[in-house]
């Protein structure tokens, strides 16, 4: 059995394997509670109501089967080292190509939208202009990654932990209010009081699982940390088996219980919900507290953002899809000019969000907004065409496997390709989808010129699979 192109031919330098698992399960974790939940879910709550549990529900779902795809095809065919190159196994070149590079364009738009998020709350405690304090804090991430893959992984660690921990005593507390401790009344009556449960229908909840998978999506860059992980196989299957399950039960969790104790009509967009409710239980200081995660929360996306974005450019000028220079290795096995790279379109971003707001970097983030749903979809059509090749030759392989294979890889295809449509019909979100095109658009118009290139010149990329079978590609 072949599997053609995942991994290069040409000898290049061995990332270092210093992570543990305990990093791995934490940025896996770390990964997905991110802004978008403390903050971000205001808009979800004021446009569905109470039933926006459902869409996080729904979105997580989603979610938690690509997770298990990657599972799958991540134990099947060991040592790919990044999760967008099963789109190159199992759909060919071009797949690989845009995935990387969409995936990487994604994150370095992260980096950028999170260092102005977290200079905007420093700037409460600190009298400096918000570009000022976005660039220092890029650059002290960007050094935390320059150190070491264990400097990356000990801070991800802590502030996912911090996360986590924020999230389960909020779920205590307000889990103990909602059964009556500390008031009198049924705070549960704000499920129904305000228009009912579902006050814009039931359509509005499949409506706002575009924005939400945006929210709940992260969990894949353990996959790629694992790489690095002293047990790449044991850690993705950890992963994939409990992670993703927890973070739904915390989104869900939590956003059941802020409907319950808060009326879904007085959050107002853009404020912190998870305020509303401590503030609503009496919990002193409970702005500062929120605002402190938050910041917790904004820096854990910044340092993952920037590890993400230069391990995928490592991984892509292994495939000589980006300049081999990226592959020289620091002594600590660090993709130093990766990380630099990845920084520096950081910093050109949070320039264009000072300069224009609602120009530049308006159109910037627009066309990353439908790129993770993107490379979800590549990864699922690619899985099954792995899953089909593996169980015609080596089924033995197959020590995890997709649930209900095909019929549940294909409902995560359709799945994928309703939401798509879903932003397609939404005005809102209309400008997201078009500009994800034009990115998706770009990306491939480089893959075609870099193949009429190599032709054109009578070179050959080489790649050997993990079953030691070669492919040769554009070799005259």
């Amino acid at each position: 059995m072949s599997f053609p192109q995942s991994s290069p031919v040409q000898s290049a330098p061995k990332l270092g394997s210093a992570l543990r698992q305990r990093h791995v399960t934490m940025i896996a974790l770390g990964g997905i509670i991110g802004a978008g939940l403390f903050v971000g879910s205001s808009a979800t709550l004021g446009t569905v109501g109470p039933a926006a549990c459902l869409s996080y529900l729904v979105a997580g779902i989603v979610v938690l089967m690509v997770m298990r795809m990657l599972g799958e095809m991540a134990l099947a065919v060991p040592g790919v080292g990044s999760f967008t190159e099963y789109a190159r196994i199992g759909l060919g070149n071009w797949a690989g190509f845009t995935s990387g590079w969409l995936y990487w364009y994604f994150w370095v738009i992260v980096v950028a939208v999170e260092a102005v998020a977290g200079a905007a709350i420093l700037q409460r405690w600190i009298p400096a202009p918000v570009w000022v304090i976005g660039l220092v804090l890029l650059s002290v991430m960007t050094l935390i990654n320059l150190l070491s893959v264990k400097s990356y992984g000990e801070f991800e660690f802590w502030f996912a932990s911090i996360k986590v921990a924020a999230i389960i005593v909020f779920i205590a507390i307000g889990a103990a209010y909602v059964f009556g401790f500390g008031h009198t009344g049924s705070a549960v009556t704000n499920l129904v009081d305000h228009r009912g449960f579902m006050p814009f229908g039931a359509m509005s909840v499949f409506a706002a699982v575009p924005t939400v998978i945006f929210a709940v999506g992260g969990a894949e860059i353990a996959t790629i940390a694992a790489a690095e992980s002293d047990d790449p196989a044991k850690s993705v299957a950890a992963m994939t088996r409990s992670v993703i399950l927890r973070v739904i039960t915390f989104y869900v969790g939590s956003m059941f219980l802020i409907a319950c104790i808060v009326p879904w009509s007085s959050i107002v967009t853009g404020h912190s919900p998870f305020v509303a409710a401590l503030e609503t239980m009496r919990i002193p200081g409970a702005a500062d507290i929120m605002n402190a995660i938050v910041l917790v929360a904004v820096l854990s996306a910044l340092n993952s953002g920037l590890y993400v974005s230069s391990r995928i450019l490592f991984r892509l000028a292994e495939r000589d899809d980006a300049p081999r220079a990226l592959l020289k290795l620091t002594p600590h096995k660090v993709p130093r000019l990766a990380v630099l790279l990845s920084s520096v379109v950081g910093y050109l971003a949070i320039v264009a969000a000072i300069v224009s707001p609602q120009g530049v970097f308006l159109f910037l983030v627009n066309a990353s907004g439908a790129v993770m749903l993107f490379v979800y979809l590549t990864t699922a059509c690619a899985q099954i065409r792995i899953r089909r090749r593996i169980e015609r030759s080596e089924p033995e392989r197959l020590t995890l496997r997709m649930w209900l294979f095909p019929w549940l890889s294909y409902a995560v295809v359709a799945a994928i390709v309703g939401v798509l449509a879903a932003m397609g019909a939404d005005p809102a979100l209309r400008p997201q989808l078009m500009a994800s095109l034009a990115s998706l658009a770009v990306v491939s118009t480089a893959y075609w010129l870099a193949a009429k290139r190599r032709q054109s010149d009578g070179t050959a990329t080489g790649y050997l699979s993990p079953l030691g079978a070669v492919s040769m590609e554009g070799r005259k």
